[in-house]
């Protein structure tokens, strides 16, 4: 579904990302891991259509990835990425107000009531059906969290791009979070990208966790070479794996831990 081939990402000088290749198929859920500044944000952006790429290409179905962002994207970003003049339900329709209604943004009579209800469907699969008329500010963290994953799932995107969505959240919603973003997945096979920081989190929700890492180190210039993807691993979740999926952490934490001291 989607193919990096040799993408390249530089500001000015600074190289942030050199010779990405990868080939992604449709319903994978990919985490990326790594260390701070290693261009797993940038890559996200790449994708989302913020940024373009300074060499190579980035293809959808064989296709370059359009330009900017679309409906075939989804997003979700740490903080609560959510408008906070409307309430639980306008948020939500908003992503089929804008496309729908081309001239006023808004729709009306029937129209307006299947989007509300569209809406309203979403926001209970999601569990916010209590929370259909307040507003952004009157929610907990990780219910803002629930609304921005609604917000970004109404366009019906086929890639969903999340940047640490969890990472504001206490351990024990992060655990409800997880559980709502598997059945999401399991039921919807979209295709997802996830940063995170939390290996275990990388490694518990991911069918393949990337590992971002600057492998080339010049003292003399040390923004000359960017990152690569040095890890890519595809995950089987049964019970047969698990040992698998353990040693796989293992190494990856070793080398963390080996860079860390490099450092």
């Amino acid at each position: 579904m989607i193919e990096i081939r040799n993408v390249w990402k530089k500001y000015g000088d600074q190289v942030v990302l050199e010779r990405l290749n990868l080939r992604v198929e449709e319903g994978e859920f990919c985490s990326m891991i790594g260390a701070s500044g290693c261009g797993k944000s940038t890559f996200l952006r790449l994708l989302l259509g913020q940024e373009r790429a300074t060499r190579g290409e980035i293809l959808l179905d064989g296709k370059p990835f359009p330009g900017e962002p679309d409906a075939h994207r989804g997003v979700v970003f740490q903080r609560y990425s959510v408008f906070e003049h409307l309430s639980v339900t306008g948020n939500v329709m908003l992503g089929l107000e804008l496309p729908r209604a081309k001239f006023t943004g808004r729709l009306f009579g029937a129209q307006r009531r299947a989007a509300r209800d569209e809406a309203v469907a979403m926001l209970e699969r999601v569990g916010l059906g209590a929370a259909l008329d307040k507003y952004p500010q009157q929610l907990s963290g990780g219910m803002q969290q629930r609304l921005a994953i609604a917000q970004a799932l109404m366009t019906k995107p086929r890639v969903l791009l999340l940047d640490e969505p969890f990472g504001a959240l206490d351990p024990g919603i992060r655990k409800e979070m997880h559980d709502l973003l598997l059945g999401l997945w399991r039921e919807s096979k979209l295709t997802i990208f996830m940063v995170t920081h939390d290996l275990k989190e990388g490694f518990t929700l991911g069918s393949r966790v990337l590992v971002f890492d600057k492998v080339r180190v010049d003292p003399q210039a040390p923004g000359a070479y960017g990152a690569r993807i040095t890890y890519n691993i595809p995950l089987d979740h049964s019970r047969d794996s698990a040992s698998s999926i353990h040693m796989a952490r293992a190494v990856v934490e070793g080398a963390s831990r080996v860079d860390a001291v490099s450092a």
